[in-house]
């Protein structure tokens, strides 16, 4: 997609694609030190630009379980660090593409990346804490605690910054459960 995005974006216009759903990567866009690099801030202009001129709605998704590997040796979500990182991260990015982008969703299912991350270690930074009580009077806590301030903080920058009238939200997932039938 990094060097084929022209070709991926005529074929969803092609397609009659109306909006396109991406996620910035918080390691492409910045370093440990604040540092920004331009040419993935590039990356993401060039492709909002092109799903703009092709009449696609970029909708932007600024964390989707990728979390630096610096934040992660730092302490990761365990770290209230996080949140004034996020936030800095976010300012970037809102700066580079809210002259183009409405849509944003600040977080992607928090529920997978702290349940499935640090609870059943299956996904990324892969903590086996399931059966780990002290885990969940404390790590969890903060872990929690920083997600959400993480979030409330990047709304605040993007309704701060944005260029157009921003949408934002969160991208929740949900269960839906429904019993065999009506019996007790």
């Amino acid at each position: 997609h990094y060097h084929r995005y022209k070709e991926d974006v005529a074929l969803m216009k092609e397609l009659g694609v109306k909006a396109y759903r991406l996620s910035v990567s918080w390691p492409r866009v910045m370093n440990a030190e604040g540092q920004v690099n331009p040419k993935g801030v590039q990356f993401y202009k060039d492709l909002v630009t092109e799903l703009v001129n092709a009449g696609i709605e970029p909708m932007v998704t600024l964390f989707h379980w990728n979390l630096p590997m610096w934040m992660y040796d730092q302490g990761g979500w365990k770290n209230e660090k996080v949140v004034k990182m996020f936030a800095d991260y976010t300012k970037v990015v809102v700066d580079a593409l809210s002259d183009k982008v409405k849509y944003w969703m600040t977080i992607n299912e928090p529920a997978c990346f702290v349940g499935l991350g640090y609870i059943m270690g299956t996904h990324a930074p892969f903590e086996n804490h399931m059966d780990d009580y002290a885990f969940f009077e404390g790590d969890y806590k903060k872990i929690i605690r920083n997600v959400l301030l993480s979030h409330g903080t990047a709304v605040q920058v993007i309704r701060e910054n944005a260029k157009l009238e921003p949408k934002i939200g969160v991208a929740l997932n949900e269960n839906s459960n429904i019993p065999k039938d009506n019996t007790e």
